[in-house]
């Protein structure tokens, strides 16, 4: 049953970042147009860098290929954590009605690195003191 779950949230995991890293990638989706103001000054600010938003949907694009495939899962889950955290402060400070899909992204991310039985052992290890 364990081993059900966790290939279900891993799939769907990859799923989720796979097909946004892709969307963002291609500029497929053009933004909303009624995003909030702090966010929309965030985002630019963000944009105006000129590198941010092509490493940030490039990571996530590979990352969750990686998830889909299920290699290299740890390496993937620790790359996305810092991703994962944005996502859920940007909707928790800046657009609320995106919580509760952010929160569910972090679920299957905690999940996934220190729980399911594959891969914690892998995420776990990098907090023990050697």
């Amino acid at each position: 049953m364990k081993s059900k779950l966790t290939l279900v949230v891993r799939i769907l995991l990859g799923l989720i970042f796979f097909a946004a890293g892709l969307t963002g990638l291609l500029n497929l989706v053009p933004p909303p147009a009624d995003l909030p103001e702090r966010l929309v000054a965030f985002n630019t600010g963000l944009a105006a860098s000129g590198y941010f938003f092509p490493l940030l949907t490039g990571t996530e694009t590979v990352c969750g290929l990686l998830l889909l495939s299920g290699y290299f899962v740890p390496l993937a889950l620790v790359v996305l954590a810092p991703i994962v955290l944005n996502i859920v402060l940007v909707h928790a400070f800046l657009a609320p009605s995106g919580l509760p899909l952010a929160i569910i992204i972090g679920m299957f991310t905690l999940h996934l690195a220190f729980f399911a039985e594959p891969y914690a052992h892998v995420v776990k290890g990098l907090f023990r003191r050697k």
